[in-house]
C-alpha cells in the first residue's frame, strides 16, 4: 500500500505474490472482470483443443494441439489456480466425445501448467519462467506415459505390453517434441500478453 497526499491508502501492484492491478490474481477477489479474463482464457483453450496437427511422421495419428500454451500463459498470469482451472476446462467439451482421451488431456495440462506457475510465482524472471516449464514438462512427460499404458488399452484395442513397446520410439519422443513447442512458443509471447493483461 502507499499514501496519496490527501492520506488516503492507495493499491499498488504486488509482483512479489504473483498479484495484478487487474484484480483478478489467485489472491484477488472473484470480480466480474477476474471471471470474464478466466473465461477467456478457456474460451480459447477450447477453441485451439480442437486444432489437430501431425507433427510426428513416424506417427501420423498422434496430433499436436495448441492449447497447452494458452494454459501454460493463464499460469504465468494469473497463478496456479487459473492454470488448473483452464487445463481442465478448456478440455470439457472433449469428454462428451472421447472421456479417456479428455481425462489423460486434463492430467497432462494440469503437471504441465500448473507446476510451472507454481515455480514462476515465486521466480517472476525469464530463468523462473524456462525452470517451471522445465519442471512441468518433466511431470507431464510423467503422467503422460503413465496415462498412455493405463488408459489406451481400454479404447484402442491393444495390450499393455504394445503400448509398452511404443514409449521409446513413439510416444516418448513425440511428447517431447509437444512439450518443446508449448515451452518455445509460450516463452516468445508471455511476457507482451502478461504486460498487456496487467494494464
Amino acid at each position: 500500500m502507499s499514501v496519496s497526499s490527501d492520506n488516503q491508502p492507495r493499491p499498488t501492484r504486488n509482483h512479489a505474490n504473483g498479484s495484478h492491478s487487474t484484480g483478478v490474481a489467485d489472491s484477488g477477489r472473484w470480480s466480474t472482470r477476474r471471471i470474464a479474463i478466466y473465461a477467456l482464457f478457456v474460451a480459447l483453450a477450447m477453441v485451439l483443443s480442437f486444432i489437430e496437427l501431425p507433427i510426428f511422421p513416424a506417427a501420423p495419428w498422434l496430433k499436436y494441439d495448441p492449447s497447452g500454451i494458452v494454459c501454460l500463459i493463464a499460469g504465468f498470469a494469473f497463478g496456479p489456480s487459473a492454470a488448473g482451472i483452464v487445463s481442465v476446462l478448456g478440455f470439457l467439451p472433449h469428454v462428451f466425445t472421447n472421456p479417456w482421451g479428455a481425462l489423460m488431456s486434463m492430467a497432462v495440462a494440469v503437471a504441465l501448467s500448473v507446476p510451472a506457475a507454481l515455480i514462476y510465482r515465486r521466480m517472476r524472471t525469464r530463468a523462473g519462467a524456462a525452470w517451471g516449464m522445465a519442471v512441468g514438462m518433466v511431470l507431464a512427460l510423467i503422467i503422460a506415459i503413465v496415462g498412455n499404458l493405463l488408459i489406451t488399452p481400454i479404447y484402442a484395442h491393444m495390450s499393455t505390453a504394445q503400448v509398452a513397446a511404443m514409449i521409446l520410439p513413439v510416444l516418448l519422443p513425440f511428447n517431447l517434441l509437444k512439450f518443446a513447442i508449448h515451452a518455445v512458443v509460450t516463452f516468445l509471447i508471455y511476457k507482451p500478453i502478461t504486460t498487456l493483461l496487467d494494464r
